[in-house]
Formats: structure tokens, sequence, C-alpha cells
């Protein structure tokens, strides 16, 4: 008998969106979320269940940058995971269930394989955390809720650079019944 699992994607933890240097950078509330980040993820390893690790991977012409400053281009340091994160990352980079997904796009399901990848792996629930609240994170809520998955959003696992966070938060859970983890 298949016992459905669950995923946690970690959006956009990168140098270039947390570290203070970063070139798109949350910063200090980016940076106050890695330690719980680190421990969901060790626990969703622990149970058996699935992490995706889910990082903006753009070409230094891409047209992206039009709208934002560039980052996170394609094998730059800018582009690693941050501080405490990327020697998880590291740490766990060989075990089965730890995927990396790089995504061109705000949603980390918007034209890449994740669906695909997850429901092979009996995943029916998708946890969320990582930067930015009001655009990466609430755009993979609804890729997730587009492809049929329940999702879940974990507030002291989210930071953003707006004021918006909040009201990002209550969309998630009026429009995609997203479920909140305090």
């Amino acid at each position: 008998m298949n016992v459905s699992k669950e995923a946690l994607v970690i959006v956009d933890m990168s140098n270039d969106f947390v570290a203070d240097e970063g070139t798109l950078t949350v910063g200090k509330p980016g940076q106050d979320i890695v330690p719980y980040i680190e421990e969901l993820a060790t626990q969703f390893l622990a149970n058996g269940d699935i992490v995706v690790v889910s990082m903006d991977a753009h070409q230094p012409n891409d047209p992206h940058f039009d709208l934002w400053p560039p980052h996170n281009i394609e094998g730059t340091k800018g582009q690693q995971l941050y501080g405490d994160l990327y020697d998880w990352f590291q740490g766990h980079k060989d075990h089965e269930h730890l995927l990396y997904q790089p995504k061109a796009n705000y949603n980390a399901f918007f034209q890449t394989e994740l669906a695909e990848k997850l429901r092979k792996l009996d995943v029916k629930k998708v946890h969320v955390a990582g930067v930015t609240t009001d655009i990466c994170d609430f755009l993979t809520i609804a890729g997730a809720d587009a492809e049929g998955f329940q999702t879940v959003i974990h507030k002291r696992g989210i930071a953003t650079f707006t004021d918006l966070g909040e009201i990002m938060v209550n969309h998630m859970v009026r429009c995609f019944h997203t479920e909140v983890v305090e």
C-alpha cells in the first residue's frame, strides 16, 4: 500500500536573496528564517518526506533583469544557498528524497517538471518556506494548487522585503485554501 508523502519546497534561499550583500536581498528577515527552514527540512527527511530546493536560475542576459537587478545567475556565488542552508544541503545532497529544482520564473511549478516528480513520489501536500512571501512563495503556492496539491505555508519560514507579507498569506488562505503553520 502506498502512503502519500508531503514535500517541503524551499524557495530562493540564495545569497542574492538573503545575504546582506545580495543583489535583491530580503536581508535580516531572510537570514532569521534559516534555522527554522533547516530544522524543518531535517524533520521532513527524517519522516521519509521530500525536500525540494527551488532556486531562480538565470542567464546573464535574462529579460527578467528588465524588471529586477541581475540575481541568481547560474553558477555564481549569488545563486548558492545562503549560509547554514548551503552546509545543510551539502551534507544531505545524496539523500534520495532531496531534490534540486531550478526555475526561470517566480513559480517553482511553472515550466518545470516539479509536479511530475512529486506525483511520482506520491506527494499529495506541498509545504512552502523561503523568500519572498509576496512573489515567489505566493506564486509557488498558486502553482502547487493549480497542479492539484494541498498547500501549506510556514509563517516562521517566510520573509519579504515589502509590507505585503501578511496580506499575501491571507490571499493564499482565501484563494487556495492554504493551511497556515504559525
